[in-house]
């Protein structure tokens, strides 16, 4: 496996593979990593010839008071983890190299869409997310891009993102991955102790309530979030920051949960902040 630190090199290697007929797999990620991104991995490694794994902590999606510096790394981990499951080339850049001093160009889309869910509380979040997959696509120029369902919010906005400013990148959509007990699979569990740990469960809980009564026939987005509510709020280590069933395209709310309604939500357990969701219909 190839470990490129600058942009210069990884554009080499993408261009020798494109000369050999090769097409390019992109898994953007932030490290520190786990089945969930491994599953994304090897969801590239089946449909493309080549893929390039991004392992960057990305400044510009982090607001001033959030985990920045205490975000989890292990590079070593990483890429023990990427060379198990194929990665052909890890791009491992430091943040100089990403971006330019006083760097002031972003990507954004400019509606409500990033202001619901994740954007209510992360008002730049997303605007970082943008930025940052856009340079990594520019680098890179993959055929198709892997991400996962449990930033539902994330791909949806990508999504959009691709179509509006025309990459001819397919998007790649891959279900949530969960630990034995469901809860889903995040860098951050990291920082739960172990009373902690267990009361994280009540997120899957509340997921997999809720998927139970669309699968039974229940419509009303109300009745649905509020057996959700009621089943995190029974835990004491719990603060919910939002439970809402928005459209799974435009993340608007709606009232009724049909196919391809996203419900998703954001819960603090302690101090550490959580996301969790399902679709309705499941992920398309």
């Amino acid at each position: 496996m190839i470990i490129a630190k600058t942009i210069k090199e990884v554009r080499e290697y993408v261009k020798k593979w494109r000369g050999e007929g090769q097409s390019i797999g992109l898994v953007p990620t932030m490290g520190y990593l786990h089945d969930g991104h491994a599953s994304l991995v090897d969801k590239a490694r089946s449909e493309c010839g080549k893929v390039v794994v991004s392992d960057f902590v990305n400044p510009t999606q982090f607001s001033p008071n959030e985990d920045l510096q205490s975000y989890p790394r292990d590079f070593e981990h990483d890429c023990k983890l990427l060379e198990e499951h194929g990665c052909d080339l890890v791009f491992y850049p430091s943040v100089e190299e990403m971006y330019e001093p006083n760097a002031a160009t972003y990507v954004e889309i400019l509606d409500e869409m990033p202001k619901q869910l994740c954007g209510k509380t992360r008002p730049i979040h997303f605007r970082g997310v943008c930025t940052v997959v856009s340079k990594l696509f520019n680098i890179v120029q993959p055929d198709k891009a892997f991400f996962g369902q449990k930033d539902a919010q994330q791909l949806a906005i990508i999504r959009r993102m691709v179509k509006e400013m025309s990459y001819g990148i397919e998007i790649i959509g891959c279900p949530i991955v969960r630990e034995s007990d469901g809860l889903a699979k995040s860098s951050r569990n990291t920082y739960l102790n172990a009373e902690e740990r267990k009361a994280a469960l009540v997120l899957s809980k509340a997921v997999f309530r809720g998927e139970e009564l669309v699968k039974s026939g229940v419509i009303d987005s109300e009745k649905v979030l509020s057996e959700m509510r009621a089943i995190i709020t029974a835990e004491p280590l719990a603060k919910i920051d939002y439970v809402s069933a928005v459209d799974g395209v435009t993340m608007q709310p709606v009232t009724e949960i049909t196919n391809g309604v996203l419900v998703a939500m954001a819960v603090y357990i302690g101090k550490t902040r959580l996301i969790d969701n399902f679709i309705a219909g499941g992920l398309k």
